[in-house]
């Protein structure tokens, strides 16, 4: 009796066994024990930075995260409430978005961009930024501080755009950088675009400092290639920094020299009396 009561046992340990390495095997005892990662009933929108400092004429660029804790998927809306005259974009792996589909216990990055109104006045912006599905509402309150704005001209004292120049000639001309923002600018540089064989250099060549509403004269000294062929030619000067930039398109307009005319009407005068000449010897024969 004893005996038969332990072979019974140990056939039923046996199967045991056998059928919980079956299960650990397969995975289905895991898959049973655990739970879906992400549901927890706590859905979530959050952000990295809420509070962003820069120029009106910047973009205020938030990285925030989505996150479904429901038990089942949704589709999610994007609202904004901004001030008149401000723009604000969402972004999922560089897409442009509206509303997205959450899986239950999904994560989703997303990237947020707002313009703010070119006549903003330096101030902080409450911006709350709303996450809607179904009768959940998820509420983000960023915040986008206006420090002011940049802004550069570059032009001349009298406004005019055009020059006329002597081939093989040097030409100075006058320019004015002026500080259109209300912050300061720093490291201002002087470049140009001009046609081949031209050269330009400026006097000053940088400006450190620019202060909200000042000015700055400089001079830029044009060379023009000899034998340049008269005609009208195209010459750009820049003034930039890291934070603005401003061209300046200039119409050259290229004449020939006093003393390169004389040449060609002698040229012209001497060819004529030579062939009078001629004419005169040989013309009777």
């Amino acid at each position: 009796m004893l005996t038969e009561f332990l072979l019974t046992r140990f056939c039923a340990l046996r199967k045991f066994t056998l059928l919980f390495l079956w299960l650990l095997s397969t995975g289905q005892l895991l898959k049973a024990q655990a739970p879906v990662a992400g549901i927890d009933g706590k859905s979530s929108f959050t952000a990295r930075l809420m509070n962003i400092e820069a120029a009106t004429n910047e973009v205020f660029r938030y990285n925030t995260t989505l996150h479904n804790g429901d038990g089942k998927s949704k589709i999610v809306e994007l609202k904004a409430e901004l001030p008149i005259g401000w723009i604000i974009s969402y972004k999922v792996d560089g897409n442009q978005v509206t509303s997205l589909a959450m899986d239950a216990g999904k994560t989703q990055d997303i990237s947020i961009e707002i313009n703010a109104a070119a006549n903003a006045a330096p101030s902080k912006y409450k911006i709350p930024v709303k996450a809607v599905s179904g009768q959940e509402t998820l509420v983000l309150n960023l915040e986008a501080v206006v420090k002011g704005s940049y802004g550069l001209t570059l032009t001349t004292p009298s406004g005019r755009l055009s020059e006329e120049l002597t081939s093989g000639s040097h030409q100075d001309i006058q320019l004015i950088v002026k500080n259109t923002g209300t912050l300061p600018l720093n490291d201002i540089d002087l470049s140009s675009q001009l046609p081949a064989n031209w050269e330009a250099s400026f006097e000053p060549s940088k400006i450190s400092r620019l202060e909200p509403g000042k000015s700055q004269e400089l001079k830029a000294r044009l060379k023009v290639p000899d034998k340049t062929i008269a005609g009208d030619y195209a010459a750009t000067f820049t003034a930039s920094n890291p934070n603005s930039n401003a061209p300046a398109a200039f119409r050259m307009i290229v004449k020939t020299s006093l003393l390169s005319g004389w040449i060609g009407i002698m040229v012209i005068l001497l060819s004529v009396g030579l062939v009078y000449y001629l004419i005169r010897k040989y013309g009777r024969r």
